[in-house]
């Protein structure tokens, strides 16, 4: 069977030819005689994969020395918690932007730990839009401000970064990490789980201002403090290697594509080819802001919900593929990742319209 286009949420798909040196190296790995898989994560040959990895990944994004980048397991979803816990710092409150489900999710578990002020939210309008900073309500004395730079569920992304003075921006970006340029020094934090633009998933990414940490609650476990993780080069424990091999294989394909800003040109065209066509039709609707739309998820209904299942069963017979929407807001997402080439999204627009043009 030939390869289809996936445009699952995540796990999402990978670079065709990551895939291809990862099944050719998977026996023996540059003359080793093993597996990544099987290597010890101490041993010479892994531990020089690990340092290329990060080095490759300072070069992308451009983290400053001052910065640390750790590789750890939990998925995205452990930074809830962790971020609260290493990051309060003896303080009492945090602020948090509210643009969906994620955003919720940040905020119900650092309630654990902490005072929560709901900064800003866009709850009144079902999560379609990204709050502009007028609107928000920033605390006198947090211990940061967190937001979602990119809602997976519900297709919103902020095209700008926020101003927070001198308390430290964090910053869940599962979703959109290395979708383009990036200026990490205006943040005190940034995490991302891997299996969207990174790798498959077992990864998390935190890459973390070396002042904030050391200053953990009281009772924080040894594996939820970021300064052991950082002591350690990622390597207190067992990291996922495999995730992480695989991880280092997507930067260098990032790096001979000419980086983040050839990226960012390429997620550009995708986007503006899908949105030109759902906005060009009244047979499909994006429930997004205009000015808050993702470039990598794409939610969109049909003008009849009853088509949907029948949009799925053509579209999957194309070989598109994973385009059911969440189970929380129904209809379809398109979510169009680094590794989705343009043709993708041009074979799927040629597709809507076909199916439009037959039941519209």
């Amino acid at each position: 069977m030939e390869r289809i286009y996936n445009f699952g949420a995540g796990p999402a798909a990978l670079p065709e030819e990551v895939l291809e040196q990862a099944r050719d190296e998977m026996l023996n790995w540059q003359g080793c005689g093993m597996s990544v898989m099987e290597m010890s994560h101490r041993g010479k040959d892994f531990m020089g994969i690990a340092a290329q990895v990060e080095a490759d990944l300072r070069g992308l994004l451009g983290i400053p020395a001052n910065y640390k980048v750790l590789f750890l397991q939990g998925g995205a979803s452990s930074q809830f918690a962790m971020v609260p816990m290493n990051l309060l710092r003896g303080k009492k409150t945090v602020d948090i932007v509210n643009t969906g489900v994620w955003s919720q999710k940040a905020i119900d578990e650092a309630e654990r730990y902490c005072t929560v002020n709901v900064a800003a939210s866009s709850e009144d309008a079902r999560f379609s839009y990204a709050p502009t900073q007028d609107k928000w309500r920033l605390s006198q004395d947090a211990a940061y401000v967190h937001y979602t730079p990119n809602e997976t569920i519900g297709g919103v992304e902020f095209h700008w970064i926020p101003e927070t003075g001198s308390v430290p921006l964090v910053a869940d970006m599962s979703s959109n990490i290395l979708s383009g340029p990036l200026d990490v020094s205006r943040f005190g934090l940034i995490y991302a789980g891997a299996q969207k633009n990174i790798g498959p998933a077992g990864l998390c990414i935190v890459i973390v201002r070396e002042d904030l940490i050391g200053q953990t609650l009281p009772g924080t476990p040894t594996m939820f403090d970021y300064k052991i993780h950082a002591d350690h080069d990622s390597m207190y424990n067992t990291p996922p290697t495999f995730s992480l091999y695989i991880a280092g294989l997507v930067f260098k394909w990032l790096k001979r594509l000419g980086g983040l800003a050839e990226m960012d040109k390429r997620n550009n065209a995708k986007a503006a080819l899908l949105y030109g066509y759902l906005d060009s039709s009244g047979f499909y609707h994006c429930p997004v802001a205009k000015d808050s739309r993702s470039r990598m998820n794409v939610p969109f209904t049909l003008k009849d919900a009853a088509l949907d299942e029948e949009f799925l069963k053509q579209s999957q017979s194309r070989g598109l593929a994973q385009l059911k929407g969440h189970r929380l807001l129904g209809g379809m997402r398109a979510s169009i990742y680094n590794p989705m080439p343009l043709e993708g999204v041009q074979a799927l627009v040629d597709f809507m319209r076909e199916f439009e043009q037959k039941h519209g």
